[in-house]
């Protein structure tokens, strides 16, 4: 079964895909466990679509800002078609999880946003990858270039393997890289991310004016 779901999520576009038993989300914030949103959920079914490697090579303001957001449109139409799908092939409930927007937790005076679930966490848990000092999923094949998609099932699905720690021991690039210092003990000070990172230009487009973090890790794509 487990071998029918990944294909069947790869073959509508993901370019990986695990599965992680709902065993592994125990220490999740009260509020934000897939079994808060879905009381049923026996498994999670997560999955990344990558981004390419070229839109590291150029100025995120407008480029791969508006890719990085299509992305998750993308990775949205695999979550509604995949769980209709899965419904359809074995006679059970899914609960396709929107990949960013929207959401409810909203902390206005640190500027702090929480997805319905981490996906990040969910893609670790899956053994999609390991989490890096600036926060974000690295995959051993396709690096931090990722968004992160995520399926909610009733089905009784055994976790695939950990990956383990992928992260650099001691490379500190991404830490040292952020104009504002933002990456601290662990975790990142939302407030001064998004005051930095987000903007809009004159016509009134979104941008996104650093990505730093992403793009100068060594690991950004994938253990070559």
């Amino acid at each position: 079964m487990k071998d029918i779901i990944k294909k069947l999520i790869l073959s509508y576009g993901a370019d990986v895909c695990g599965i992680s038993n709902i065993d592994r989300f125990s220490d999740s914030p009260i509020g934000f466990s897939p079994c808060d949103i879905f009381e049923n959920c026996k498994s999670v079914i997560t999955f990344g679509m990558a981004l390419p490697k070229g839109l590291t090579k150029v100025n995120p303001r407008l480029i791969y800002g508006h890719f990085n957001e299509y992305s998750c449109t993308e990775v949205d139409r695999i979550a509604l078609k995949g769980a209709k799908e899965i419904e359809k092939q074995f006679n059970c409930s899914a609960v396709p999880m929107p990949c960013d927007c929207p959401l409810e937790y909203w902390d206005s005076s640190s500027m702090t946003a929480r997805g319905l679930i981490s996906m990040k966490h969910a893609a670790v848990y899956s053994g999609l990858g390991s989490l890096g000092k600036n926060t974000l999923l690295i995959n051993p094949i396709y690096g931090n270039l990722m968004t992160i998609g995520a399926i909610l099932t009733d089905l009784e699905l055994e976790s695939d393997e950990l990956c383990g720690d992928l992260c650099i021991n001691g490379c500190t690039k991404c830490l040292d890289s952020c104009p504002v210092h933002a990456i601290q003990n662990g975790s990142v000070n939302q407030k001064l991310c998004r005051n930095h990172t987000y903007g809009k230009t004159e016509s009134g487009f979104s941008t996104v004016d650093c990505n730093k973090c992403r793009s100068v890790c060594p690991l950004k794509c994938g253990m070559e």
